[in-house]
């Protein structure tokens, strides 16, 4: 095998000397290329900055030591004359060396090759998989989660009603005989959870693509997914929890500049991973588009990984909250948010986006029959249909109806004010340290849409039967924000990568609707400040573990601290 590579290497020696005219450029290419791939292999975290510092400088170095060879090896060869053409002689038995030797070595690529296809095509085997099968995508994920819940010990007994348990039993006489009238605020919970969500995503033509996922969780909380254990052996709920149409136009060079959404759909919003407006777990019903431009030409070449430049986007959308066929005050919610994103040439992102979320018709509706005591009995359909369909607890509720009888318990409560909320968020991250990555967010809210002037006409006349809920003066608390660092890598699904995170959140009572929220934080409530620190790790590939401890307190009204403290094994496929 040696010496047949040797006498192939002397068979094409005498062309070494043969250059192409474009030569230096496609080395110059090359060089390029191979730069850019180093460079993005830094960023993913398959290799340190210091080692590709190491390999272009090896390289570079190669390349100096093979160009000096050449030229001294130029310098000594023999001068050849104008008018004399030298022809290197190969004897006819080296020929047939090396035409048995290529014509081996190709035969056993090209029967990998063939070998490679007729696996990946499936000859022999006709119609073994049906075509359409392959436009399918199936995947999913599974987290199991030991949640320790640990109340303040001097938070206050009884100092919070369950406005939820109070709605849906038909007022307080029925919520209290099931002990369901007061918020737990005293006794500390150790709860063992499961998520599971299984996708299955299917493309239907060019830019067109269907999807379903099934997910497990209380159907009656719209931002979590978690199944409590401890039911006796009773089995899951699994429902659909999305179910949609999407479209993604490209252009040219293959940008996605426009995507259209319809049906139960993930958030179209930019969050930059904050759960502020909204839980992580929420899907929205309804349809959104979001139109992106890219400013600066593209020619689609490696060049421009790494460095993708400024991107705007825009996004719009429309969602029913609930409809009813007896009412026609139907509840929205409109949203809106322009953006920007920037990958700049060191690999560093700035990402931001300024919305405006506008919700309809989602102010309580009081029965006003003084005659009768605003007894639910009299309610219209208005009244009736102005309770809320969910809430977790914070926002400013007001009396809807009484329950029958001649003492005025609270029979259904509403929400009190308007909600239009103006959201800021910005994300920075640097790749200075990669393949460790330092990313800093913030999160603004602010409710522009609470008008005390209109509440206090609406609310007036059912003084003293009820008025403002939740043991509070009617004024405006409507301030939200949170700050976040996150340190680590940005894939934590890969043996050994880790990262850890810290954040401090201050939520005012009617910041942001309670219902769409962080269900996790003081378990969904608005109304309260504290902070959050925790980590992961990832054990092996596609496994790995976090960590979560949350401390939060009220910030208005009676005592109420709760730590919770997470740990989970998050699993996908």
């Amino acid at each position: 095998m040696i010496h047949n590579k040797r006498l192939l290497a002397l068979a094409l020696s005498g062309l070494v000397g043969i250059a192409q005219a474009g030569e230096k450029e496609e080395l110059l290419k090359l060089r390029n290329t191979t730069t850019n791939l180093i460079k993005q292999l830094v960023k993913q975290g398959v290799i340190t900055e210091n080692a590709a510092e190491q390999m272009i400088k090896q390289a570079e170095a190669d390349a100096e030591t093979q160009v000096a060879v050449g030229k001294a090896a130029a310098a000594t060869r023999e001068a050849v004359p104008a008018d004399e053409v030298r022809v290197a002689y190969v004897p006819d038995f080296v020929k047939d060396e090396i035409r048995q030797q290529v014509r081996s070595e190709l035969r056993e690529e090209v029967v990998g090759d063939v070998m490679a296809k007729a696996k990946n095509e499936q000859w022999g085997l006709p119609n073994a998989l049906p075509e359409w099968t392959k436009r399918f995508k199936l995947s999913g994920d599974l987290r199991l989660r030991e949640q320790m819940e640990f109340n303040a010990a001097d938070n206050a007994l009884r100092g919070y009603q369950n406005y939820q348990a109070i709605n849906d039993r038909g007022g307080t006489t029925a919520a209290a005989a099931n002990s369901e009238q007061f918020l737990n605020t005293t006794k500390d919970r150790n709860r063992m959870r499961e998520r599971f969500r299984l996708g299955i995503d299917v493309n239907i033509a060019d830019g067109v693509d269907a999807g379903v996922r099934l997910a497990t969780g209380n159907i009656r909380n719209p931002t979590s997914t978690n199944q409590t254990l401890g039911n006796y052996g009773d089995r899951y709920e699994f429902r659909v929890d999305r179910a949609y149409l999407k479209y993604d136009a490209l252009d040219d060079n293959k940008f996605n500049w426009l995507t259209l959404t319809g049906g139960r759909i993930a958030n179209p919003f930019y969050t930059g991973g904050s759960e502020l407006v909204w839980d992580e777990d929420l899907s929205f019903e309804g349809v959104a588009g979001t139109v992106r431009h890219r400013f600066g030409a593209s020619s689609g070449s490696l060049d421009e990984i790494g460095a993708a430049g400024p991107t705007i986007f825009a996004t719009a959308g429309a969602f029913p909250l609930q409809e009813s066929g007896l009412s026609t005050h139907d509840k929205w919610l409109f949203g809106g948010q322009t953006g920007l994103d920037w990958e700049f040439s060191n690999q560093d992102n700035l990402t931001m986006g300024v919305a405006y979320y506008d919700y309809r018709n989602i102010q309580a509706r009081p029965n006003t029959n003084q005659a009768g005591n605003f007894q639910c009995n009299l309610n219209n359909a208005d009244n009736t249909f102005s309770k809320p369909d969910y809430m977790q607890l914070g926002n400013t509720l007001t009396t809807i109806c009484n329950e029958s009888g001649s003492t005025p318990f609270l029979g259904a409560a509403g929400l009190a004010g308007d909600y239009n909320i103006l959201n800021i968020n910005a994300a920075y991250d640097t790749a200075l340290f990669a393949p460790v990555h330092v990313r800093l967010s913030a999160d603004y809210a602010k409710n522009i849409g609470f008008n005390l002037n209109d509440m206090q006409r609406r609310y007036r006349d059912l003084l003293p039967f009820g008025g403002v809920l939740n043991g509070t003066t009617l004024k405006a608390q409507t301030t939200a924000w949170q700050v976040r660092a996150d340190v680590g890598w940005t894939n934590v699904a890969l043996p050994g990568n880790w990262s850890v995170f810290t954040a401090y959140k201050y939520l005012q009572r009617d910041a942001v609707l309670d219902a769409f929220t962080d269900s996790d934080f003081h378990l969904g409530m608005t109304n309260v400040k504290g902070w959050m620190i925790g980590g992961n790790y990832g054990l092996m590939k596609n496994v790995w573990l976090t960590g979560r401890w949350l401390s939060g307190d009220i910030i208005t009204g009676p005592r109420y601290g709760l730590d919770i403290v997470q740990i989970d094994i998050n699993t996908r496929f």
